[in-house]
């Protein structure tokens, strides 16, 4: 089977690797809550909370794609198989049944909390090891940190 050789030395491939890595796990779970949030959010907020929940989950997916594929580029095979996402998640998962909105503005404003933390690690670790990683995680995070000020200020 061939193998992809990307730009970095392998410490720095190992380590960009592992940040992509988790950065996916997040991502994928992230829109997979938000979703789960989406077809279950009742309340007098429906309509902006549901429709707000449809901006974060497209930016979640757009950004898991740019991050597996930088991993792949340089040499690293992304994993978003769903037990691989199940096993490694770090966000907090809702209900299972109807979700009140403002329960779910909480509980998704407190995931995005934890997720740019995770992000802004991540940014310092890619910068020793990456650049090209580090600017695609900072775009990501840009967009995370927007989705979180929309849901801080339905609060």
């Amino acid at each position: 089977m061939p193998k992809i050789h990307g730009p970095l030395e392998d410490g720095a491939r190992t380590t960009t690797g592992e940040v992509l890595q988790a950065s996916v796990v997040d991502l994928i779970d992230l829109s997979l809550l938000a979703k789960q949030c989406h077809w279950n959010v009742v309340g007098r907020s429906f309509r902006s909370v549901h429709l707000q929940l449809d901006e974060l989950v497209d930016v979640a997916r757009r950004h898991t794609d740019v991050l597996a594929e930088r991993a792949a580029a340089i040499g690293v095979t992304p994993d978003g198989r769903s037990a691989k996402v199940a096993g490694d998640t770090e966000n907090t998962q809702p209900d299972p049944g109807h979700l009140q909105d403002d329960k779910v503005i909480a509980l998704i404003a407190d995931v995005l909390t934890r997720v740019v933390s995770r992000f802004r690690e991540r940014i310092a670790t890619a910068g020793e090891s990456d650049e090209v990683t580090q600017d695609q995680l900072i775009a990501a995070a840009e967009e995370i940190e927007q989705q979180h000020w929309m849901f801080e200020a339905m609060r």
